[in-house]
């Protein structure tokens, strides 16, 4: 399995806690960090827009991915919103297990 980190940006800290409890819970991260305060410059709609936002850090695996994005879809407030996946190139063998291990029972039970 390939560990990734997913990066997802919400509107509030709300939005953000209710959206990373449904990814733990489901078996779709094994972990997601909140951080508060990023401001966000972008071009929407032909305008240029400046907003406050707050990251999700997911930690999954791939074969979670398309899983997780509908979920995050599912449940998100923005038209559009950023889903990014990144490769995790090196980490601690028992931080990847664990990611892998939580991860890929729930996903394995989703798909049967």
């Amino acid at each position: 399995m390939e560990e990734i980190v997913v990066l997802v940006t919400v509107s509030s800290e709300g939005e953000a806690t209710s959206l990373s409890r449904i990814l733990v819970e489901n078996g779709l991260a094994a972990c997601v960090n909140i951080i508060p305060g990023v401001r966000s410059i972008f071009k929407w709609d032909g305008k240029i827009s400046e907003e406050q936002e707050f990251l999700l850090l997911a930690k999954t695996g791939r074969q979670a991915f398309d899983q997780l994005v509908t979920m995050v879809k599912a449940n998100h407030s923005y038209t559009v919103p950023e889903i990014i996946a990144l490769p995790i190139q090196l980490g601690s063998e028992e931080y990847l297990a664990w990611i892998r291990d939580t991860t890929k029972s729930r996903v394995g039970m989703a798909e049967e």
